[in-house]
């Protein structure tokens, strides 16, 4: 069952699930983010890893190549014609052991031709979400950085799982930064 804005409060303060937690959705003048009535509406950061051809690289990922990517940091990130960036969350999650959560891109940015790509919260999981930005038009995209970018929503189980991400040793466990692809 998807659970509602009381049951995201309750968990944010009892359990710190989400790290700055705010309260209510802020929307004057931004993309809105925070507390919504079933989900939590996520931030992307100001700290950008912007996808670039100049060494006309193969994209392998189990041998990524770091010098694909430009680091570039502010509040606003041009992304160029049919590229990519990858951000990191403003907030910080910590999935409870019967929670897992799913992350679904803004409409504000899906209507531009701007697609977002998560992997599931998984139960036990903590960390900063890598966010991929994709500009899938032929013009140069806009990203606002400290503004909503994707709402998460959550799914709780009567019980915890046998197995979660962290008692697996999972790759992505505890990543703080934006985390490229890992074998």
């Amino acid at each position: 069952m998807i659970k509602s804005d009381k049951w995201i409060q309750k968990l944010a303060k009892e359990k710190e699930m989400i790290k700055p937690f705010v309260e209510a959705q802020e929307r004057n003048g931004v993309i809105s983010y925070g507390l919504s009535s079933y989900g939590y509406d996520i931030r992307v950061g100001n700290e950008f890893k912007i996808f670039t051809n100049i060494n006309s690289t193969v994209v392998d990922p189990k041998n990524f190549d770091h010098n694909s990517l430009i680091d570039f940091k502010g509040d606003i990130c041009i992304i160029p014609p049919n590229s990519f960036a990858l951000a990191m969350s403003v907030e910080y999650f910590k999935m409870p052991r019967n929670v897992t959560g799913i992350v679904l891109g803004k409409s504000t940015y899906a209507r531009c031709g701007i697609v977002t790509n998560f992997t599931p919260l998984e139960a036990g999981w903590e960390g900063y979400i890598t966010i991929e930005i994709s500009n899938t038009t032929p013009l140069p995209a806009k990203i606002y950085a400290n503004e909503g970018i994707a709402q998460v929503l959550f799914l709780e189980s009567d019980e915890d799982c046998m197995v979660s991400y962290a008692d697996k040793k999972g790759k992505y466990q505890g990543q703080t930064g934006i985390t490229l692809p890992r074998i």
